[in-house]
């Protein structure tokens, strides 16, 4: 034991001197820093989602996890200007692992989230995942790094409510009832929309609708809500083509009625397998992103507006060269968007990149090229913004390398644009 604790120290330190190194040799990036450098040890490893960022500019993701862990939840505060990373929670396989999504605030300021594996469920022996919530602890604790109270308010089961939730980050409507989606399971083994209502403490889950095939297979990101309450999402394959679709799901004589807003019907011209999450405008369009094909090969920007009773589909632009867009996309208060790729940029190690709209023309700028170093590679989940507009992501890879992690555990980044 002591040895094993000594080693950790070791290769800790040596962690940090490298990071120091990189850092250093990293000043003259101008707008882009790598925050912290994950080591799979106590601070975990692999995070594939973005980052929550709370009114006080703390940062909130997961890992998910290599050989020491099932993941983990982690805060990072910036204390006299660094940044300090605290893991709030280590998952341990009964209580979920492998969170790929973000966790967010909730009601009461309690974090929520979900787990693609693990858990009560037997799903092939692994788990169905779970969703769960995140409390500080009740007693005091002398501590900084205090690990918080983890709660599991449903464990999948498969058949019929679904099985792996993926890139899901919960949703509230205003009476408080949380929102996502299984990639798998269901009554037609398609993946499923939940809902999880709260009633006196006990969370009661409504499968909203299973998907079949015909109405799009295996969502994998969750859903957005509207102000009316409807639902709306991205399937990542299925659908009349084969190629994916978007849905909107409104409630209706007690239960909910699914329609297709979108089939992509032509891979080459259109893209295909969104798997990110959509996102909405105060005018009522719909952006996304679609991972694969379209008129340059690797992945489209979409914009679906809503027209004469139905939705006009607009590629706003198409990458070439490995863009692979996935992950969540942000506006500006100008209207432009903002996301990343995995396998865009001058190495082809993932890009950060921003959509200026102007007139009826999208203007492409690609704001930072990761190089598969220190720097990380391959971000999946997509940006934050804080406060004074800079954003804050993460990638799965790159940063410190390690006996579990030979390509990187990955890192957090800051990029001021």
């Amino acid at each position: 034991m002591l040895r094993n604790l000594l080693g950790r120290f070791v290769f800790g330190m040596l962690c940090v001197m490298a990071l120091g190194a990189f850092l250093a040799s990293c000043a003259y990036a101008q707008t882009f820093h790598v925050l912290h450098a994950f080591t799979d040890l106590d601070d975990g490893g692999l995070p594939e989602a973005g980052l929550t960022i709370d009114a006080a500019g703390n940062l909130y993701g997961t890992t998910l996890g290599t050989i020491a862990y099932d993941g983990t939840v982690f805060r990072m505060n910036n204390v006299n200007g660094g940044w300090v990373l605290n893991t709030l929670f280590t998952f341990t396989g009964s209580d979920g692992g492998l969170p790929a999504g973000r966790v967010v605030f909730g009601p009461h300021g309690s974090l929520y989230g979900t787990t693609n594996l693990f858990g009560g469920g037997t799903c092939q022996g692994y788990g169905c995942g779970v969703v769960f919530t995140l409390n500080v602890p009740a007693s005091f604790c002398r501590s900084f790094w205090c690990q918080w109270n983890e709660s599991v308010i449903h464990d999948f089961l498969g058949t019929p409510d679904g099985e792996s939730p993926y890139y899901v980050d919960p949703v509230f409507d205003a009476a408080g009832n949380l929102y996502g989606t299984t990639y798998q399971g269901g009554s037609q083994d398609g993946g499923s929309v939940f809902q999880l209502a709260n009633s006196g403490g006990e969370w009661k889950e409504t499968i909203l609708y299973s998907f079949a095939g015909s109405d799009g297979l295996y969502p994998k990101s969750g859903v957005i809500l509207d102000a009316a309450g409807n639902v709306y999402g991205t399937t990542s394959s299925g659908g009349t083509f084969g190629n994916g679709s978007v849905y909107k799901l409104t409630a209706s004589g007690g239960g909910w009625t699914l329609t297709t807003l979108y089939d992509f019907p032509n891979a080459s011209n259109d893209g295909s397998n969104p798997i990110g999450p959509l996102l909405l405008d105060s005018a009522g369009n719909l952006y996304g992103t679609a991972s694969a094909d379209g008129p340059a090969g690797f992945g489209t920007v979409f914009e679906l507006s809503p027209s004469g009773g139905g939705w006009t589909y607009t590629v706003l632009y198409s990458f070439p060269a490995d863009g692979e867009p996935q992950g969540n996309l942000v506006m500006d208060s100008a209207g432009s968007l903002y996301g990343v790729g995995g396998g865009c940029g001058s190495y082809k190690d993932g890009c950060v990149w921003k959509l200026t709209h102007s007139g009826n023309v999208w203007s492409f700028t690609d704001l930072y090229d990761f190089t598969g170093r220190g720097d990380g590679f391959l971000p999946v989940g997509g940006p934050a913004f804080d406060t004074k507009g800079d954003l804050y992501g993460t990638t799965l890879y790159g940063g410190l390398q390690s006996a579990a992690c030979p390509h990187g555990c990955g890192v957090v980044w800051e990029l001021t644009p």
